[in-house]
């Protein structure tokens, strides 16, 4: 027990020293916005792969064009919420995306078994975003 308390003692001077949780959430929320935008431009093919057969008739462009135009847009918003500018609204984009990504994504698990894995990371990236959405829009400058 006791080492377990010294492990505890640590964590918690580490943690007084940390940015608060609303900075840690920001940056991780940005960081993976950003990031997902830069392999979506990369990669497209790789992402273009969670456009199912029925969805993609619904697409006015190809799936590996839309990822492409979702890369430069997640890009955009990812760098916004990193940097702090416009972030109420990034943010909204980044969590009304990535809940209709989660609807879309538990459709497909439910009908076809496929993404769940996905889905189940979405889900946790979905409720992120609203705390971020939740924090700028409590802030004077948000």
């Amino acid at each position: 027990m006791e080492f377990l308390g010294a492990v505890r003692e640590r964590g918690v001077a580490a943690a007084a020293r940390a940015p608060d949780a609303a900075t840690l959430a920001r940056v991780g929320l940005g960081l993976m916005v950003l990031l997902a935008g830069i392999h979506k431009l990369l990669a497209p093919s790789a992402w273009a792969v969670y456009v199912v057969d029925w969805l993609a008739p619904f697409l006015v462009v190809s799936p590996v064009e839309f990822m492409l135009l979702n890369g430069w847009l997640e890009l955009a918003f990812g760098l916004a919420i990193l940097v702090d500018r416009y972030t109420a609204f990034a943010a909204a984009v980044a969590a009304v995306s990535l809940t209709a990504t989660v609807g879309y994504l538990g459709i497909v698990w439910a009908a076809a078994g496929r993404f769940g894995d996905v889905l189940a990371r979405d889900v946790g990236l979905a409720a992120l975003a609203w705390a971020v959405l939740v924090e700028a829009l409590r802030e004077p400058s948000g």
